[in-house]
C-alpha cells in the first residue's frame, strides 16, 4: 500500500476507531493519545506489510493495548487497570459502529471557544498532527499545542458525556458543529492571514467531514445545505488566482476554469434540500452560490434573485456581514447609490472592517467618485492582513490614479 493512500485512509478512520476507544474508556484525552500512537504505528507499518485485513479494528486494537499499558504503567490508576482490563476484548468482537457524529459533536461543545473548537476537530476528527494544524493558522506548534490541550481539558470539565445530542440539545449543537466546519472552510477559502490566498488542506478537510456528516445525516436539509455550499464555492478556486497567486476577483474570472463537476453536485444538492421545505442559512447561501456558479457570463448573473434570497438571509440571520453582501446586491439591481445608502448603515455594525471598506470603495468607483474610491481603497489594504488581498486593493488604488499605466 502506497504511502498516500495509506494516509488517506488512515484519515478517514481516524475519527471512527477514536470515538469506539472513546466510548469504551469514557477518557476522551486519553484515548486521543492512544489513538495518535496507533496511526503512527499504521503509518509505519502498513506501507511495508500490507493492509490488515481490518484496518479499523487494527487501529482500536492497537489504541487499547496502547491505553492499557498507559493504565498499567501508572501506579496511582490501578483501579482504573483492573476495570480498564475487563473491558479489552478480542479483534472479532470489535463494533462496526461508527462514532464520528459524536465525536464531531463533542469537539464542537458549546464549552469551547470557536479557535479551540476549530483546532480539537481538526485535531481528533480530521486526523491532522498538531504541526498541520498549527501550519495552517500560522501559529507556532507549541501554542497550538497549549490550544488543544485545553480544549481538552474543557470537554473533560465540561463533564461530557460520549452520546448523540437529544432533545432540546440537538438544533444547538447541530448548528455549532455546522458552524465550526464553516469556519473551517471559509479559513481555508480566504486566509485571514499570510502570503496566500487559499489554505486547500482546511478547505478540503472541511468538504470531507461536511461530505460523512451528510452521509450519516441525510435527510438533514441544513447539512446538505452547507456541504453544497462549500462545493459550489470551491468550484470558483481554480480561477480565484492568478499564476503569481494574486487575487482574481469574481467579475474577472475565466469562468471555464471552475470546476463544473462541483457545481453539479453542489446544484443537485441543494435543488434536492430546497424541495424538502423548511429553508435554512445555509440552503440559502448554496442557493446564492449555485446563482453565481450558473452565469456563463459575469453579465448574465441573476442579481435580482440573488437580493431576493439576501433578503430572506437577512432577516433569518441578522449577520451584518450577510448585509454587506445585500449592500452589494442592492447596487447590482439599483445602482451604486443605493447600495452606499445602505452601507452607511453598517458602520455601527462593523467599525473599521476592511471588508465594509473595500465594498464602499468599489461602489464609490462605480458612481464615478474616483478620489474617494482611491481613499478607501488605500484605507482596505492597510487593514487588510492577507497579502493576496492587501495587493489587489493597492493595485486597485494604483489603477485609478493611474488608468492608463496599470
Amino acid at each position: 500500500m502506497s504511502g498516500p493512500l495509506a494516509e488517506g485512509l488512515l484519515r478517514e478512520l481516524a475519527p471512527q476507531a477514536l470515538g469506539a476507544v472513546v466510548r469504551r474508556f469514557g477518557d476522551f484525552e486519553a484515548a486521543e493519545d492512544a489513538i495518535q500512537e496507533a496511526l503512527l504505528a499504521a503509518a509505519t507499518h502498513w506501507p511495508s506489510e500490507g493492509l490488515p485485513d481490518n484496518p479499523r479494528g487494527w487501529l482500536i486494537q492497537t489504541a487499547t493495548r496502547k491505553l492499557l499499558d498507559q493504565l498499567r504503567s501508572e501506579q496511582a490508576r490501578r483501579r482504573r487497570e483492573g476495570v480498564a482490563a475487563l473491558r479489552e476484548v478480542p479483534a472479532s468482537e470489535v463494533s462496526g459502529r461508527d462514532d464520528t457524529l459524536i465525536l464531531l459533536f463533542l469537539c464542537a461543545h458549546p464549552a469551547l471557544t470557536a479557535p479551540s473548537a476549530i483546532a480539537l476537530t481538526l485535531r481528533a476528527v480530521g486526523g491532522l498532527t498538531t504541526a498541520e494544524i498549527a501550519a495552517a493558522f500560522l501559529v507556532p506548534e507549541a501554542t497550538m499545542a497549549q490550544r488543544i490541550s485545553r480544549a481538552k481539558a474543557t470537554v473533560k470539565k465540561a463533564g461530557s458525556s460520549f452520546r448523540m445530542p437529544s432533545g432540546d440539545e440537538w438544533k444547538p449543537r447541530l448548528r455549532s458543529v455546522l458552524h465550526v466546519l464553516y469556519l473551517i472552510f471559509n479559513e481555508g477559502h480566504t486566509s485571514t492571514a499570510g502570503g496566500e490566498l487559499h489554505r486547500v488542506e482546511l478547505s478540503a478537510e472541511a468538504i470531507r467531514l461536511a461530505r460523512a456528516m451528510h452521509a450519516q445525516l441525510p435527510e438533514d436539509g441544513e447539512v446538505a445545505g452547507l456541504l453544497a455550499l462549500m462545493l459550489l464555492t470551491d468550484a470558483r478556486r481554480p480561477a480565484r488566482t492568478g499564476p503569481r497567486g494574486e487575487l482574481i476577483p469574481l467579475d474577472e474570472q475565466d469562468r471555464t476554469l471552475w470546476d463544473s463537476a462541483l457545481i453539479h453536485e453542489g446544484t443537485g444538492l441543494i435543488t434536492e434540500a430546497l424541495a424538502w421545505g423548511a429553508v435554512g442559512e445555509y440552503q440559502l447561501q448554496a442557493a446564492i452560490a449555485a446563482l453565481h456558479d450558473d452565469a456563463r457570463r459575469v453579465e448574465e448573473t441573476d442579481w435580482p434573485q440573488i437580493l431576493v434570497l439576501y433578503g430572506l438571509l437577512e432577516r433569518m440571520s441578522g449577520n451584518p456581514m450577510v448585509s454587506l453582501n445585500r449592500a452589494i446586491a442592492v447596487a447590482m439591481v439599483h445602482g451604486p447609490r443605493a447600495g452606499l445608502e445602505l452601507l452607511a448603515e453598517l458602520d455601527d455594525r462593523l467599525p473599521g472592517h476592511h471588508r465594509l471598506i473595500t465594498v464602499r470603495a468599489h461602489l464609490l468607483e462605480k458612481a464615478g467618485e474616483l478620489e474617494a474610491a482611491i481613499e478607501h481603497y488605500e484605507a482596505a489594504a492597510q487593514r487588510s492582513t492577507s497579502l493576496p488581498e492587501r495587493d489587489h486593493l493597492t493595485k486597485q488604488a494604483a489603477r485609478l490614479r493611474r488608468p492608463t499605466d496599470v
